[in-house]
């Protein structure tokens, strides 16, 4: 049974969603800090954490950001509707998606399957044979990448888009395309997930020798993983 533990310390709300998540199937743990899910994160103890950005003692950047260091267990981040900064940081920081609150269980529930379907499978045309571009190789069976034979630290997030600029390598590819294959969902207005995501996995390519990211943007059009 998939595990998901909830960190929030609005008790009423946690115990909604709890009960919401349970009834679709879920193992559900609640938390009412960030220490939990940072140690649930150390000791791979749960598949997916949903956490609330305005916890005491402890922010959920800072709980992000210590998760990340040792982790890459999907995070869904809880965020105040309309705070753009935080959803930034957020995604900046390497977490899969947001939900501003307050949330209904059903949206909250559909953002966690689409989260598990997209870092629990592979992403793309559906193959687990490697996938070579260039320097990159993605193993789509195990969700693992290496860049000119050493392995690429990536969310589950980042490897499912750069799976999809990785099929068609040398091409453009527009951003509706990659949201409908990465994510399963068409781009909607003003969603800046894509341009974040992989605004990292440029930084964690580097660049090319001749200073140009390995991933170019086309201004209104879309991302293309260049070829050597």
């Amino acid at each position: 049974m998939t595990k998901v533990l909830l960190v929030d310390d609005d008790v009423e709300l946690t115990t909604l969603l709890q009960e919401y998540l349970s009834e679709e199937g879920y193992d559900v743990s609640t938390a009412s800090d960030g220490r939990a899910a940072i140690s649930a994160a150390a000791a791979n103890t749960v598949d997916l954490i949903v956490l609330d950005i305005m916890m005491p003692r402890m922010n959920g950047i800072e709980v992000l950001q210590r998760i990340r260091k040792q982790s890459q267990v999907p995070v869904l981040m809880l965020t105040a509707r309309g705070d753009d900064v935080d959803r930034i940081s957020g995604l900046d920081l390497g977490a899969d998606d947001y939900v501003p609150k307050p949330c209904s269980p059903g949206e909250l529930a559909a953002r966690v399957r689409a989260i598990l379907r997209r870092t629990k499978q592979p992403a793309g045309r559906g193959s687990n044979a490697p996938v070579r571009a260039g320097r990159l190789v993605l193993y789509p069976g195990t969700r693992t990448a290496e860049w000119d034979g050493t392995p690429l630290d990536l969310t589950g997030t980042e490897f499912s888009l750069l799976e999809v600029l990785a099929r068609d390598a040398g091409q453009l590819v527009s951003k509706q395309d990659i949201s409908k294959r990465a994510f399963g969902k068409p781009l909607t207005p003003f969603d800046r997930r894509i341009d974040v995501h992989l605004s990292s996995v440029r930084h964690k390519l580097g660049l090319r020798e001749d200073g140009q990211s390995q991933i170019q943007s086309v201004r209104g059009q879309g991302y293309q993983l260049l070829l050597d």
